[in-house]
């Protein structure tokens, strides 16, 4: 399998969300690999002088509607965090780790923490509801927060963050297929055309 699609994301992105629905089916029709690429969201805000489309009112207004017409175009479901934004740097690490350590269970923890984030909305960012939702998904969670802590997921973190705007990456999700960059989950067509 040659080709493959990058996917830099953030589990506080809705929009990471709602590509991540897609994605992996999207990929495997193509008969490409998806490659995921956990990065810091605010560390690429920070880099590149961007932030979120909710600091601009109107705009906020706008993405909140315009993201569950295309929840209803996807049939998955989305329910906008009450918390938000929630600081993601233990989540994220959390990724890194996992994709690090243990990368059997990489997948079914991103299929955890983005279910618990936007579809049964809950507070990611309190350690004892990060806590629970791990224990309830069969996860170690006391192991896996000792994990967020190692130097080299730390480090590891930070340079996929790093790489990320490099490569021109402003915000979540970005695609990648080969060179070619894809920004927002309203590209997914592009991705497809790419890896055709």
């Amino acid at each position: 399998m040659s080709k493959t699609v990058e996917f830099f994301f953030d589990f506080g992105s809705p929009t990471s969300y709602l590509a991540w629905t897609q994605l992996p089916k999207l990929a495997a029709e193509a008969g490409a690999q998806l490659v995921w690429r956990p990065m810091l969201l605010g560390g690429v805000f920070k880099a590149t002088g961007n932030a979120s489309p909710v600091m601009v009112p109107a705009k906020g207004r706008w993405m909140s509607q315009d993201m569950a017409r295309w929840a209803r175009r996807h049939g998955v479901a989305l329910a906008m965090n009450p918390h938000f934004p929630i600081n993601t740097l233990t989540l994220m690490r959390g990724a890194t780790g996992l994709q690090m350590r243990q990368p059997a269970d990489f997948e079914r923890y991103v299929d955890t923490v983005f279910r618990a984030m936007w579809e049964t909305p809950c507070n990611m960012g309190d350690a004892a509801v990060l806590a629970q939702v791990l224990q309830r998904a069969g996860f170690d969670a006391e192991a896996l927060l000792a994990l967020v802590g190692d130097p080299e997921v730390k480090a590891r973190l930070v340079a996929t963050t790093e790489e990320a705007v490099a490569r021109g990456v402003f915000g979540a999700p970005t695609m990648f297929v080969g060179e070619q960059m894809f920004f927002g989950q309203d590209r997914l067509d592009f991705v497809r055309e790419a890896l055709g």
